[in-house]
């Protein structure tokens, strides 16, 4: 168990750099739906950085099961500790679920999955047009349940340094001091 009161310095690390890698997915992908003249390059832009996410929650979690997080604050309300643990893991499942389904989406849609670079993935599903029309809804629906949670996460955590000030939100800082 972690008594140090805040997250090591990979968990920290990830954490911001992941965060910056949703957020731009997030735009990225917004972007992609309302620009055909950008869409190339968004999209080009896009596979590699799912990709990259998903390998970094792979690192993410491993480091999570290695160093655990801080104990929450002991007077803090037993629904608040439910919903903290369970949007975290929410967020982990999101953060595996859409690569792996855009991904899977490509595979089924029979377009090929370059990152660059001459790296070309293999497919992940069968080529199936019925199969690519479930995975592109689900993988919009999924961002949106994605972009809705990272709002929830950082209302949180501007809570936890604003309102309550109890050092939840310095424990994950970069700098390891609360905002004021």
């Amino acid at each position: 168990m972690n008594r140090h009161g805040h997250f090591d310095a990979l968990a920290r690390t990830l954490h911001w750099l992941m965060a910056a890698a949703i957020l731009a997915m997030l735009f990225i992908g917004a972007g992609m739906v309302v620009s055909l003249a950008w869409r190339p390059t968004l999209l080009n832009l896009h596979r590699p950085l799912g990709i990259a996410i998903l390998l970094l929650v792979v690192v993410r979690l491993v480091n999570r099961l290695r160093s655990p997080p801080p104990p929450l604050p002991a007077d803090l309300p037993a629904i608040q500790k439910l919903a903290a643990h369970a949007s975290h893991w929410v967020l982990y499942g999101l953060m595996f679920a859409m690569p792996l389904i855009g991904w899977a989406m490509l595979s089924a849609g029979g377009y090929p999955i370059t990152l660059g670079g001459g790296v070309h993935l293999p497919a992940i599903a069968p080529h199936s047009a019925d199969l690519y029309a479930v995975l592109r809804p689900a993988h919009t629906v999924l961002a949106y349940v994605l972009f809705a949670t990272v709002l929830g996460h950082l209302g949180a955590a501007l809570f936890h340094a604003w309102v309550r000030r109890d050092g939840v939100f310095s424990s994950m800082a970069r700098s390891g001091k609360s905002l004021r």
